[in-house]
């Protein structure tokens, strides 16, 4: 099932097609203005990921909180600190964390989190992101969930 989710990231990682102006104001709802501000500067694939993960997510969990949300649209932020591309990300995934770059990449959560707390989110969106066991369970479950398409 791991060989599926990775195949279908990688060739919808391809696409370099904005999300749609509807899924962009739906984002703003979303986020605090610092937190848009983070997550704009994602790729554009991992902004359109991000938005299909966050729908998934409010399906799987309608009693989602805002802080929820926020933590399912910002899951892979601190994916940008690494500074890889599509082929180099794959690359990451099958070698390891060998590189800074790599480390990096491997350690999104952790620095994802670091940058939503700088962008002014609040414990419960910075502990999600950060897949923290202080977090609920439910909504873990439902982010990893959400993340596995």
């Amino acid at each position: 099932m791991i060989v599926f989710h990775l195949a279908k990231r990688f060739f919808g990682s391809l696409s370099h097609a904005e999300p749609s102006a509807a899924d962009i104001r739906w984002v703003r709802e979303q986020l605090l203005a610092g937190e848009y501000h983070v997550w704009a500067a994602m790729s554009v694939q991992d902004r359109r990921h991000s938005i299909e993960v966050a729908r998934r997510f409010v399906g799987l969990r309608p009693s989602a909180v805002d802080a929820e949300v926020a933590a399912a649209l910002l899951h892979d932020v601190g994916k940008t600190a690494s500074g890889l591309g599509t082929f180099q990300r794959v690359l990451a995934t099958i070698v390891g964390a060998r590189t800074t770059s790599f480390r990096a990449y491997h350690d999104h959560e952790r620095l994802g989190a670091d940058m939503a707390a700088a962008a002014g989110s609040g414990p419960v969106t910075v502990d999600l992101i950060r897949r923290s066991t202080s977090t609920d369970p439910e909504a873990r479950g439902a982010l990893a969930e959400a993340d596995n398409i």
